[in-house]
């Protein structure tokens, strides 16, 4: 396999030799790319209340950051040279930033978080910094230089007193400017600094999921805690008499060790979770107020008469989807929910979980199929093409 965006390289190669160890610049990954928005609409986005969005503007050695949404005649006040706007889940909000994103569909869809995007004016960045998780970084107009070099965690110094993190020493080992089409891959870690040379530069940030062992072991907790009752306790009818009554004994802390890891080593409970977990969505999903407000629940009849009329589905930009293969039928995920299926759905679900179109050809027309894509559908996880 050959993904597109790495301009002719073995997926494998990649894997084994830069995934997570080292930067790759992928000269023309994407030569014929074009921004899947301008400047115009990522500030508009900016100014919606369900958007996060950023504001740096640097001037001389100070830095100032401010949180959207944004007043639309805020845009006219600013310098004119050494600001940056930066939009998250972009491919939320627009069709053909979700259908970029598609692009990075070779790594495991789990990992993938969403596609924030950068305009910057003259000179604008956001300092020399590192991020916990690895990224694909996209030139779609204008051009950015791009400093890298060093590797960082939490225990590197950051400048103090600033809004935004810096890192206090940077040392760049490389510097290359990006070209619309070029691409940047970064591991976590690595200390970069990137530069708009020039006005009209917007920059694609894919960004991958890396919980926090923190977070994964709170959530992970929190799942369970909600799913045990009370009369589950610790019991100890083998208790022995001790010299001091206030030691705590090796032998509780082995049946506390019994307790843990009747639960961690159980892969079908952690299954459950992680499935549930990782596709519950980051942000509120675009077309639920909608949804609800219109209160319309979708037949079965409307349905067939839509893949009638060889129309597709699309997956719900801020929906995420994963399955599991288990022996009896594959276990689907969706915003955070178990749904149950049957065998025979098998195929679908692995087609509803690797393309965000599907069309009447994508699958059989079975009823269970036909169930399975209402339900998703009166939950709007999916929604109809025009």
């Amino acid at each position: 396999m050959k993904p597109v965006v790495l301009a002719g390289m073995p997926l494998n190669t990649f894997l084994s030799q830069y995934w997570q160890k080292k930067p790759l610049l992928i000269r023309h990954a994407l030569p014929q790319i074009e921004a899947p928005v301008n400047a115009d609409v990522l500030a508009g986005l900016a100014c919606e209340e369900d958007v996060e969005s950023r504001l740096i503007i640097h001037r001389n050695d100070s830095w100032e950051l401010q949180h959207g949404p944004f007043n639309d005649k805020l845009f006219s006040t600013l310098p004119e040279t050494d600001w940056t706007l930066l939009v998250q889940a972009v491919d939320h909000f627009i069709p053909k930033a979700a259908e970029l994103l598609e692009l990075f569909n070779f790594i495991p869809r789990w990992r993938i978080d969403d596609l924030m995007m950068s305009y910057a004016s003259d000179g604008g960045g956001v300092g020399p910094h590192y991020d916990n998780y690895d990224v694909f970084l996209l030139q779609t107009r204008g051009q950015r230089q791009w400093e890298i070099g060093g590797s960082y965690d939490d225990s590197s110094p950051t400048r103090k007193n600033l809004p935004v993190k810096i890192l206090e020493e940077f040392h760049p080992t490389e510097c290359w400017v990006l070209n619309p089409g070029d691409i940047l891959y970064l591991p976590p870690g690595v200390g970069h600094n990137g530069t708009a040379l020039g006005d009209g530069c917007l920059t694609c940030s894919v960004g991958f999921r890396a919980p926090s062992h923190n977070e994964i072991l709170r959530e992970f907790t929190d799942y369970l805690g909600d799913r045990l009752t009370e009369s589950l306790r610790y019991q100890d009818p083998d208790l022995a008499a001790q010299t001091n009554t206030g030691e705590i004994s090796i032998h509780t802390i082995k049946k506390l060790q019994q307790i843990l890891s009747e639960y961690t080593n159980d892969p079908d409970v952690i299954s459950d979770w992680f499935g549930r977990y990782i596709t519950t969505p980051k942000y509120q999903r675009v077309n639920d107020s909608q949804f609800h407000q219109s209160e319309h629940s979708y037949s079965l009849a409307e349905l067939k008469a839509h893949l009638a009329l060889s129309r597709c589905l699309i997956r719900n930009e801020s929906s995420r989807f994963a399955f599991k293969v288990q022996a009896e039928h594959n276990e689907l995920f969706v915003d955070g929910m178990s749904i149950d299926t049957l065998a025979d759905s098998d195929p679908l679900v692995e087609v509803l979980c690797n393309n965000i179109k599907i069309c009447p050809e994508d699958f059989t027309q079975t009823e269970d199929n036909l169930n399975l894509l209402l339900t998703l559908l009166n939950h709007s996880s999916l929604y109809l093409t025009e």
